[in-house]
């Protein structure tokens, strides 16, 4: 097994390449990636391939799952495109949520803590702000709800009125 795919898959990375791997200034991981060929050049927003606007304001890092007591982090470009539906936005990148600074393997494990635990034990745990926590809880629920029809299977309603 090549060493990439063994660092894609401690950090939770699909639909990757890994370019690169460096211990930054403050004994971080640093994995540089870049999405597969047929992951480029998407809506941040809608995932629709769209036209490049722009290369964007350079690299971005994203946190991803801590290495045991090591903090990892994921970097990449952040081109801009042209979306007919919602104009200039950042390009998806397939392994974060639109709008985060952490990968999605990251906020799928604080969110599964936070059901089970306190939000402050999930902070700690995670070396998060509890403001954070919650976000990162919004996050993953409303993309849980726009995959799931919960009114589908749905046969009978049954109303009750009250008179007074």
């Amino acid at each position: 097994m090549r060493s990439t795919r063994v660092w894609a898959g401690l950090l939770g990375l699909q639909r990757v390449v890994v370019e690169d791997v460096q211990v930054g200034s403050e004994e971080e991981i640093v994995v540089a990636v870049r999405p597969v060929w047929r992951q480029r050049d998407r809506c941040g927003v809608c995932r629709r391939r769209s036209p490049g606007f722009d290369q964007g304001d350079g690299r971005r890092r994203w946190r991803a799952l801590d290495l045991g007591t090591t903090l990892a982090f994921v970097e990449a470009e952040a081109p801009r495109v042209t979306c007919r539906r919602h104009g200039v936005v950042v390009c998806d990148a397939p392994w974060a949520r639109h709008t985060s600074r952490f990968t999605r393997a990251f906020e799928d494990h604080t969110a599964w803590l936070a059901v089970n635990t306190s939000k402050s034990a999930v902070a700690q745990l995670m070396r998060v702000a509890w403001r954070t926590v919650g976000a990162i809880c919004e996050r993953v629920c409303d993309e849980a709800q726009q995959e799931v029809d919960l009114l589908s299977g749905l046969r009978r309603i049954g109303i009750e009125t009250v008179h007074a």
